[in-house]
């Protein structure tokens, strides 16, 4: 066995096995690369895919297998030319050529948020992503065989709910018991949390804690990681997040405070650096300032990983689009009954619960061009998830299939059952890991996240809503799981201050720095693509808080994308070097 940085190598008589990240506990990185390696090279019924946070190359003596865990946070792409695969690489930079770009491409990302890693186009022609939980079979000199997509092993997967008549006790005990084996799998030598104040990134920590306390002494160590305001909205948190603190020393006295001083961070810092320098076009790149300092200090501490509250607010909260499946079965009183019960308890309208969560995700392309209609008059204005936006050129837009790229989004997002593509939605919108992949390699650690385990979305996807759902009281199951462990001020808290702020004095400090960026952009694909004026007008509405957080997202998506394209052909340094695919692997 050779372990070098994120990478893990281990080899027998059957071949060889080269695995980035870790496999079914990040401890012991060898045993779960051995045992991946051993259960992908059985013959006969193909096994399930172990969770983890992975990418590996299986060498076998007949074939190779490229796969990746279902999660997806590590990234895997190869290259391909008439049904053979020449090279593998966790860099799809590595890969590509910056002559060679696959316009399809940019029309699925300027769709959404969600568009780029469960989709198989990359931004390079010929390059193609290994999907989470996928695995793809070659002979050994590279001859595509298969792409086979499997589920994960889901130790409570079961097909009818366990907490039949809504017991919320039941429910919360399922979902600690999964949480704790989430984090459990996720703690390494030196562990660093998250920790923010909020329940979700609290309720991480203090598992970690308790396990590392129930554990014999120099079991590892524990990184309390938090970023502290002292004015401006955030500054609100700061009580919160030292009552977290003192409750989780309290578990574990040994963990190490570390607070960063964020009062100087703003969105959309050193932007051309944070979007143009990533290995792909990253929507969320304006935020990579703030996660930059956390991760830098994580490094500083030699973590094996950083744990985080990521995907709490989709996975572990009542599933709204269960109106959507009481409407489909004709249970038009019940679902009347219980969106009148969702607007009280989150402050609502009844029109804008049913519009959001029956008719949106049945209607979806029809729906946001209504709303289109209704809000004309800004570039921003009635701009949603799936619309082409204003800026995008109509003529690019039909050339590459933008409205194939939007039909395909909306799909994925809402799917036939829409309460189920909830959880598939939300692992990519909910953690979209801006730095975790690119700063890996020097960080040295994986950025992970206990909320989107396999294992916590099978637990929360079988609760009926009536286990899950309490009116004006958010996360219920979550709460009732932790109840013990949290203290009362968090415990008790409904609502957390949002990064609005940030990103309104990013825009305030930024916006003429982001408008000569567009205007001076000089590759060739940018004007063909955007009309840059109007995307400047999208930018100075934002600065003056027009629009919503949707039209705001594709704003920053075009921006990043901009910048991207900018640097394509003077990024120095590959995230990770390409691996040729032949007999001699």
């Amino acid at each position: 066995m050779a372990r070098q940085g994120l990478v893990t190598t281990v080899s027998s008589r059957a071949g060889t096995a080269a695995v980035v990240g870790w496999v079914g506990s990040a401890r012991d990185r060898a045993a779960g690369a051995r045992g991946l390696f051993d259960d992908s090279g059985r013959q006969g019924a193909a096994p399930p895919v172990p969770a983890g946070d992975y990418a590996a190359v299986l060498v076998y003596r007949d074939r190779i297998l490229l796969t990746r865990d279902e999660q997806a946070r590590i990234p895997l792409f190869f290259r391909a030319s008439g049904g053979r695969v020449s090279a593998v690489s966790t860099s799809v930079r590595c890969l590509g050529s910056v002559t060679e770009l696959e316009p399809r491409y940019f029309c699925r990302y300027l769709t959404g948020n969600l568009a780029q890693p469960h989709s198989d186009l990359t931004p390079f022609a010929g390059v193609h992503r290994v999907l989470g939980g996928e695995v793809v079979e070659l002979s050994l000199t590279g001859q595509m065989r298969s792409r086979t997509l499997r589920r994960a092993r889901r130790a409570t997967d079961s097909p009818e709910p366990t907490t039949a008549h809504g017991s919320l006790d039941e429910a919360a005990q399922e979902l600690r018991l999964a949480l704790e084996n989430a984090v459990g799998r996720r703690m390494g030598t030196t562990t660093a949390c998250h920790v923010s104040g909020g329940t979700d990134s609290t309720s991480v920590a203090l598992l970690a804690a308790r396990l590392l306390a129930a554990e014999r002494s120099g079991a590892g160590d524990l990184i309390l990681l938090a970023g502290r305001f002292s004015r401006g909205e955030l500054a609100a948190e700061r009580p919160y997040l030292d009552v977290a603190m003192e409750e989780i020393r309290r578990h574990a006295p040994a963990a190490r405070p570390v607070i960063v001083d964020a009062d100087d961070v703003a969105d959309f810092d050193d932007f051309q650096h944070h979007a143009g320098d990533a290995d792909e076009p990253h929507p969320h790149a304006f935020r990579a300032p703030f996660w930059a300092r956390l991760h830098a200090a994580a490094a500083e501490w030699g973590c094996d990983t950083l744990l985080t509250g990521c995907g709490a607010d989709p996975i572990a909260d009542a599933n709204p689009f269960h109106l959507h499946r009481l409407a489909r079965t004709g249970a038009l009183r019940q679902m009347t009954e219980q969106a009148r019960a969702w607007a009280a308890g989150s402050e609502r309208g009844l029109r804008e619960i049913i519009r959001a969560y029956v008719v949106q995700p049945a209607f979806p392309l029809a729906a946001e061009r209504i709303t289109a209609l209704r809000g004309s008059g800004t570039v921003l204005g009635g701009l949603g998830t799936f619309n082409r936006p204003g800026w995008l050129r109509p003529g690019f837009a039909r050339a590459h299939g933008y409205r194939e790229a939007g039909i395909a989004e909306s799909r994925f997002v809402f799917g036939r059952k829409p309460e189920q593509s909830l959880y598939d939605a939300a692992n990519y919108v909910a953690a979209p890991d801006l730095l975790s992949w690119q700063r890996a390699r020097r960080d040295g650690f994986f950025l992970s996240h206990p909320f989107l385990d396999p294992e916590v979305v099978a637990t929360m996807r079988r609760l009926p809503a009536a286990a899950t759902f309490r009116p004006g009281r958010p996360k219920a199951v979550l709460r009732e799981a932790m109840a013990d462990l949290l203290p009362a001020p968090i415990h008790r808290r409904a609502v957390k201050v949002p990064f609005n702020d940030l990103y309104a004095r990013g825009l305030r400090t930024h916006s003429d720095e982001l408008i000569a960026l567009c205007r001076s952009a000089r590759h060739p694909l940018i004007a063909e693509m955007f009309d840059v004026e109007t995307l400047c007008r999208a930018v100075r509405e934002a600065q003056l808080g027009l629009g919503d957080s949707y039209s705001w997202d594709r704003v920053n998506s075009s921006l990043a994308l901009v910048a991207w394209l900018e640097r394509l052909d003077r990024r120095s340094g590959a995230l990770g070097a390409p691996a040729p695919v032949s007999a001699a692997s």
